[in-house]
């Protein structure tokens, strides 16, 4: 049995989330339609990448250190660390079109310009990065997906955590924040698994929130509903 293909060749990959919510605003498809294609990475997805040959990173970046933000959300995150760490260059994924609006307006807002932007899923970014490539990742509140039979769509799952770990390089930092104790759960036992170790030795290393964090959307929500955020970082060994 051969598995599912796309015209191009390149594997077929289901995709549970969302891509478009409520309408944007005006100003909000003005950001889309002036401002991503300049921030794009390169040529990544499969219409326009068929072969999924590497992107030039030094050619969007120079010789900046690459950082990956999966899942950006509305960009908050992002763009507070771009302006705090000019010396590095943050590409984030995100499918979600109306994140990708707010990204670009906070861009705009913020003058940062060390920052790529790709409107689609990580995997295809996996795709086209060279091994040891990225030197530091971010998860931050990714979708939940709480029902069990739903927990092979999380993102810590062996599909998303190999193309991961190959590449980020060795000595890199990947940060995870959630509130869903079982995404704790399933976080701590598998990205271990994929040549990661967990640098906790006190429960302020997960409880307490890292020097360099702004609060964002989603975690300002768990706080309100009675949830308890975790922050894990790991280092690739």
């Amino acid at each position: 049995m051969t598995s599912k293909t796309h015209p191009s060749g390149a594997p077929w990959r289901n995709f549970y989330g969302r891509f478009k919510g409520k309408g944007l605003r005006k100003s909000q498809e003005a950001f889309l339609n002036e401002d991503l294609a300049g921030l794009s990475p390169g040529p990544v997805g499969w219409e326009e990448n068929p072969e999924r040959k590497p992107i030039d990173l030094e050619a969007c970046f120079g010789n900046r250190d690459i950082w990956l933000e999966i899942g950006f959300g509305g960009g908050e995150h992002m763009v507070h660390q771009a302006a705090r760490n000019p010396e590095a260059g943050i590409i984030g994924c995100e499918p979600y079109i109306n994140g990708v609006a707010m990204l670009l307006g906070k861009i705009r807002e913020a003058q940062v310009e060390n920052l790529a932007v790709y409107p689609g899923d990580v995997r295809n970014m996996f795709d086209v990065l060279g091994d040891n490539a990225i030197s530091r990742a971010f998860l931050l509140y990714p979708d939940p997906w709480p029902k069990k039979r739903h927990h092979r769509r999380r993102f810590v799952t062996p599909e998303h955590l190999e193309p991961l770990a190959r590449v980020m390089k060795p000595g890199s930092i990947f940060r995870v924040a959630t509130d869903i104790p079982d995404y704790v759960r399933q976080t701590l036992e598998q990205v271990p698994r994929h040549g990661f170790e967990w640098l906790a030795e006190r429960p302020a290393d997960w409880r307490v929130p890292w020097d360099d964090w702004p609060s964002t959307r989603y975690e300002q929500k768990a706080l309100r509903e009675g949830r308890t955020p975790h922050y894990l970082t790991f280092r690739k060994t």
